[in-house]
């Protein structure tokens, strides 16, 4: 039996491949929903609306192997006019044309659309929710597993990013100090973002020649993107908002952002649906405080997320332990593919 811990991309991808190749597995997720930091929530108007990951380009072979494989369609992000940029708090936003670059994709019917699938494939009876996992303990022949219960396994694989293992779950014995310390200087990816987005009745940016895109130095909102389905049927706009409003209230923040909004596109903007936020934060599934100051994707990918411990029964796999596009989707993708062939490798 191989225990997974994490129902995220990685861990869900992990699990499909393993049942794939009749191989008993589990999976464990503290959250009471699957996707980690994948999620899709639809609003009053069903509006597909991304509080998590988004994009992804041609780069990212995998991912677009593994959405061809599971017949998932994509589409290309909407950047056609013009864009604002306010590189100061004192001058308005300014009008510019958006330079060509590569296309990036997001995923039709939302990124969640990949985790449910992947989830459909595996089946309910395979995904425990609200296992929040307290303690590994690889002392006996058979891994112990606890959490709200003793599960028992021959192998485990961490399938969440390494800072929250390193600081939630206790191992025994315990992990190599190297491999600890890195963990717990590991920048997580998201674990520092407001995610927000505003649903509309019309998509008024496109009537007139915008492109929805906007971007800011001096915040509130950093950037923000045309967030409207593939159908063209829903309308919303969705970015980011600068960290440092994380002590606000959802209104407050609410009020700021709908001010900066109407600012730079008039008082079209005023007339949303419905505003939705994810400060995480306060996701303490994704978010732990850190020891020391962390930088953007620091220790991701390191080599020792790469190997196996406590004799080929304790595995990683996350998008911060990818060696290759750590912090994407891309990365989750690549982590637990190689984690997936190194399982095989070691049953032998």
């Amino acid at each position: 039996m191989v225990i997974i811990i994490g129902a995220g991309l990685s861990g869900l991808l992990l699990g499909y491949r393993l049942k794939q190749k009749d191989i008993p597995f589990k999976i464990l997720e503290a959250r009471d929903r699957i996707g980690g930091r994948i999620h899709t929530v639809l609003d009053s108007s069903e509006t597909p609306l991304e509080m998590g990951a988004t994009w992804f380009g041609e780069q990212h072979v995998e991912l677009k192997s593994l959405l061809d494989e599971l017949g998932i369609e994509y589409f290309e992000q909407f950047m056609n006019g013009t864009a604002f940029f306010q590189p100061i708090s004192t001058s308005p936003a300014s009008s510019v044309p958006i330079p060509s670059q590569p296309p990036s994709y997001r995923i039709k019917g939302g990124t969640s659309a990949i985790v449910q699938e992947l989830a459909q494939r595996i089946g309910e009876e395979h995904i425990l929710l609200n296992e929040n996992v307290k303690e590994i303990n690889f002392s006996t022949d058979d891994i112990q597993i606890i959490s709200k219960k003793i599960y028992r396994a021959s192998k485990v694989i961490l399938a969440l990013p390494p800072k929250l293992w390193a600081t939630s779950i206790k191992v025994i014995p315990d992990l190599p100090q190297d491999l600890k310390n890195t963990a717990l200087n590991t920048h997580t990816w998201m674990e520092h973002s407001i995610k927000v987005a505003l649903s509309y009745q019309d998509p008024f940016w496109r009537t007139n020649g915008q492109s929805g895109t906007f971007f800011s130095n001096s915040g509130p909102i950093s950037e923000f993107y045309d967030h409207c389905n593939s159908e063209l049927s829903k309308y919303a706009l969705c970015g980011f908002l600068n960290p440092s409003y994380a002590h606000l209230s959802n209104e407050e923040r609410k009020g700021i952002v709908l001010n900066q909004i109407v600012s730079v596109f008039g008082d079209e903007a005023k007339n949303i649906i419905n505003y939705e936020e994810l400060n995480w934060l306060e996701e303490d599934k994704t978010y732990s405080e850190s020891v020391n100051q962390l930088y953007p994707h620091e220790n991701n990918g390191s080599p020792l997320f790469q190997e196996p411990y406590f004799d080929s029964r304790l595995y990683i796999s996350s998008t911060e332990s990818s060696s290759a596009y750590s912090g994407y989707m891309e990365g989750a993708v690549i982590s637990a593919n190689l984690t997936l062939d190194r399982v095989l490798r070691d049953r032998h």
